[in-house]
């Protein structure tokens, strides 16, 4: 782990969406960060503006992978960014999916919006090692069709061999659109897994993975099965400010992925 931001290079610069860029980094440098696990996060540094957690959205050896939305000055600047510019990376941080828990058992993959950034790495992973593991099931929720991140590789993971079932919804269709309608776990209805068997991973805004954590459970898949990210105000990724204490975690320290049998009875407190 750094904890010295690293000069990174801008490689490629992908624009997903209207206020969304997916960003290829490589060492500007001889020095390069340890490898990320699926679901840790980089703090990511835009010179002169300031630094902001972004989970890794794919690790192809010492290049990284990051999927920002535009929502304030330092994903504005880190947006704006293009191929030859630089930017401070320090990491790996937090904690990742575990996918080892999955093995032999069908995977559950549930993402909202941009949340699909930080699940797109362990998706690539059961599709590259599919005898490992049970059926896939790949659910989005965004909220429009001109939200939905990755489409290229959506229709790619939909053609994918094997049992994969992967499905789309939206909250406000456009002109032209054919998909489901409604918000994300709607989609559980449809999905083929074995609720006893079955191993959860999920992320998006904070209601829906409340309310999508709950529908896992009520279909039966174990607490200690589902794990989710949950990556509000983090700030120091060191586990000193206390900006993203909840309760007694620390989720830059002890998350951002935990399991729900320990999320759950933090979530459920009132204005905690």
């Amino acid at each position: 782990m750094n904890r010295v931001p690293l000069p990174y290079r801008v490689t490629r610069a992908r624009r997903e969406t209207s206020d969304t860029v997916t960003l290829g980094l490589a060492p500007a440098g001889p020095a390069a960060l340890v490898p990320f696990a699926p679901g840790q996060f980089a703090m990511l540094y835009a010179f002169g503006v300031g630094e902001i957690p972004v989970s890794v959205s794919r690790a192809d050896g010492p290049e990284l992978v990051h999927t920002v939305r535009s929502v304030g000055a330092v994903s504005a600047a880190l947006c704006a960014l293009g191929p030859g510019d630089q930017v401070g990376v320090r990491g790996p941080f937090g904690t990742g999916w575990d996918l080892q828990r999955a093995r032999g058992r069908d995977v559950v993959v549930v993402a909202g919006g941009i949340g699909l950034a930080p699940l797109r790495p362990l998706i690539l992973d059961v599709l590259a090692a599919p005898h490992r593991y049970g059926r896939l099931n790949v659910l989005i929720g965004a909220r429009t069709p001109d939200d939905l991140l990755y489409t290229g590789q959506l229709r790619t993971w939909a053609a994918a061999p094997g049992p994969v079932h992967c499905a789309v919804t939206v909250d406000r269709p456009a002109a032209g659109w054919r998909g489901a309608v409604g918000v994300v776990t709607t989609l559980l209805n449809g999905a083929p897994f074995d609720a006893r068997d079955t191993a959860a991973y999920v992320c998006g805004p904070e209601v829906m993975i409340r309310v999508t954590a709950r529908d896992l459970c009520h279909r039966g898949v174990p607490p200690h099965r589902i794990r989710v990210s949950l990556e509000r105000n983090m700030r120091c990724a060191t586990g000193h400010c206390g900006h993203c204490q909840l309760g007694g975690v620390l989720l830059c320290r002890d998350g951002p992925v935990i399991g729900w049998d320990r999320a759950e009875p933090l979530m459920s407190v009132r204005e905690l």
